[in-house]
């Protein structure tokens, strides 16, 4: 069965960077987009096995992309998590009220989002 993640960043080098860590890791297909109206168009009904989204984005912000997923029954349960710049418990909090599933601040350790990355999406 093949792994599909989704990365959502207005930096195209970030989306490069997530989706050749991802591929390293054993996902089949990465798909991006670079900001969350992209996202939800990109997505139209197709299953993933994670999200992975910024929170400062023009268009659609990730916690605008977060509750929009939450209210679709096919996303409602796929782990999102939020990679960006912000680090505040404020910031992360309202993240997790959204329905972020995990936080991670950038700059990215490739090893620390794949373990984080399999933790979440449940692969070994």
């Amino acid at each position: 069965m093949s792994r599909v993640a989704l990365t959502v960043d207005d930096s195209k080098t970030i989306r490069q960077m997530v989706s050749f860590t991802l591929k390293q890791a054993g996902f089949d297909e990465v798909w991006e987009a670079e900001d969350g109206r992209h996202a939800i168009s990109v997505l139209g009904d197709k299953h993933v096995d994670i999200i992975i989204t910024d929170l400062n984005m023009p268009n659609m912000d990730g916690f605008e992309l977060l509750r929009h997923l939450r209210q679709d029954p096919n996303y409602k349960f796929i782990p999102i998590l939020m990679l960006t710049t912000e680090g505040d418990d404020s910031k992360k909090q309202k993240g997790k009220d959204a329905g972020a599933t995990g936080w991670i601040v950038k700059p990215f350790v490739p090893e620390k989002l794949i373990k984080v990355v399999k933790k979440v999406a449940n692969i070994d």
